[in-house]
């Protein structure tokens, strides 16, 4: 009896092994590709092909390009350093995750050059205050941003994750670090990752933005291994870089 019983139950135990390897590998590479979709344009960094860097972004808006009234401040200035300026819409009205508030930071027109890059902090400041109404009042660092957007867009990225890296560690783990120092390296730092999937064998990404005024595309190739068995996952993820 134990003998015919053996063949299909290992069966059984191989199929819910492939089935729940088969699971966590498509749910990392979903929750890899929801938070690149939702990077701030031009702010991607392939670092080396084991680890990607970006810039995460909570929403978006459009500044008040001209005052309603001459001198009432109400217009982001790019002549000179500004301190507060209207946001056309009631913030109050987001969801709660996407709402605006103080310690997040403003990006305005971010093409990933120098003079125009997040990372340097060339064209973001610090939100200090925020007034909800039918136009925003959002009070900033003062800063003069370099340049002016074309359809008068900012970007909000989230005071609480400023950045965010994916990489494997070499050592069968998927990794995803947030909110630290931006660096220069060429490798991601681990320090206070936390762990998003292990079992990894290999892992390959590759970033394609040549075309800084339009999309890019994001290739994520990851191997899972199990028991002598792997699930090899292949995911695009479609960028938009319009800043």
């Amino acid at each position: 009896m134990a003998v015919f019983m053996k063949s299909p139950i290992d069966a059984y135990f191989d199929s819910a092994r492939r089935a729940a390897l088969t699971d966590v590998a498509d749910t990392t590479v979903r929750r890899m590709a929801r938070d690149i979709r939702k990077a701030l344009p031009n702010s991607i960094r392939q670092l080396n092909s084991q680890c990607i860097e970006f810039i995460p972004t909570k929403t978006g808006g459009r500044y008040r390009a001209e005052e309603t009234v001459a001198g009432d401040n109400t217009s982001l200035n790019f002549s000179a350093a500004d301190t507060t300026f209207n946001m056309l819409g009631d913030n109050g009205t987001l969801a709660a995750d996407q709402q605006i508030a103080a310690g997040d930071l403003i990006a305005v027109y971010n093409l990933g050059i120098a003079g125009s890059d997040a990372y340097a902090g060339d064209n973001t400041s610090v939100v200090s205050s925020v007034v909800n109404g039918t136009e925003t009042v959002i009070t900033i660092a003062s800063k003069k941003f370099p340049l002016a957007s074309g359809s008068n867009r900012f970007h909000v990225v989230p005071g609480n994750e400023k950045v965010v890296a994916y990489m494997c560690d070499g050592s069968g783990n998927l990794l995803r670090n947030a909110n630290y120092a931006y660096t220069a390296s060429s490798t991601c730092p681990t320090a206070g990752a936390t762990v998003m999937a292990n079992k990894i064998a290999a892992c390959n990404f590759v970033y394609n933005g040549s075309d800084l005024q339009r999309n890019a595309l994001v290739q994520l190739g990851i191997t899972f291994t199990e028991k002598g068995e792997s699930v090899n996952l292949y995911h695009e993820v479609h960028v938009n870089n319009t800043p």
